[in-house]
């Protein structure tokens, strides 16, 4: 069954954005061992799952940057705009979206057919209501949490839609240069039916690539704009 990663950033306390949607707290100037983790997450991602109110924001901005070779980020652009994308809505009836698809269904049904489906792994980004609910039913493998070094005292957290305590096995933990360190978690077998714990494991060293930090960096404006909604 293919697995279901998540990708997103936090502050040391555990918010994803301010009260308002400020991300002023948040590293951007990533080092090329973390770019180099983002490239070996999102290398065996053949599809993204997204709420609307993200992709409105991140199809439209990935498929221009895709449209110019001569932008220094074409080759992130055509990666995320070539990528099949499944956009989770209850309003839109129809896009002309290239590589997209709507999933108008229950979340649980169409994340469990997504995973039964033969291919490679699955990444969620966002949104942040979006993710709240990919959690608070157990449907994320991997949480590849993005700690920064800021505490913000408070804000918008992705857990608060939990109905009882989700326990979480430590993968590895990964500190950077920059200042980020990165938690890998994946559910305890125990938590809800049909979730996978998983061994165990930890991973040495990195190589410098100039790519995985793109996505992130590069949509910060379109995040806060969603966040704030």
């Amino acid at each position: 069954m293919r697995k279901l990663k998540l990708q997103v950033q936090l502050s040391v306390d555990g918010y994803i954005a301010g009260t308002n949607g400020e991300m002023d707290w948040m590293v951007w100037d990533w080092d090329d061992a973390l770019k180099q983790y983002v490239t070996e997450l999102t290398d065996p991602v053949d599809c993204i799952v997204l709420g609307r109110k993200l992709a409105e924001g991140f199809i439209p901005y990935w498929a221009a940057i895709a449209a110019n070779p001569d932008d220094p980020q074409f080759t992130d652009g055509k990666k995320f705009t070539d990528t099949p994308k499944v956009v989770f809505t209850k309003t839109l009836e129809s896009t002309d979206w290239g590589h997209t698809v709507l999933a108008k269904g229950d979340l649980v049904d169409e994340i469990t057919k997504l995973k039964q489906q033969d291919g490679g792994d699955i990444i969620a980004y966002g949104g942040a209501a979006f993710v709240s609910a990919l959690i608070q039913h157990g449907l994320i493998d991997e949480l590849h949490l993005f700690i920064n070094p800021t505490a913000i005292g408070s804000g918008m957290t992705i857990f608060k839609e939990l109905d009882g305590r989700q326990h979480l096995t430590l993968i590895r933990s990964t500190s950077f240069d920059c200042g980020i360190v990165v938690l890998q978690y994946a559910p305890k077998q125990n938590n809800l039916a049909g979730l996978m714990g998983n061994n165990l494991t930890t991973k040495e060293g990195m190589t410098p690539l100039n790519r995985g930090g793109i996505f992130c960096h590069g949509l910060a404006p379109i995040f806060l704009e969603v966040l704030q909604k």
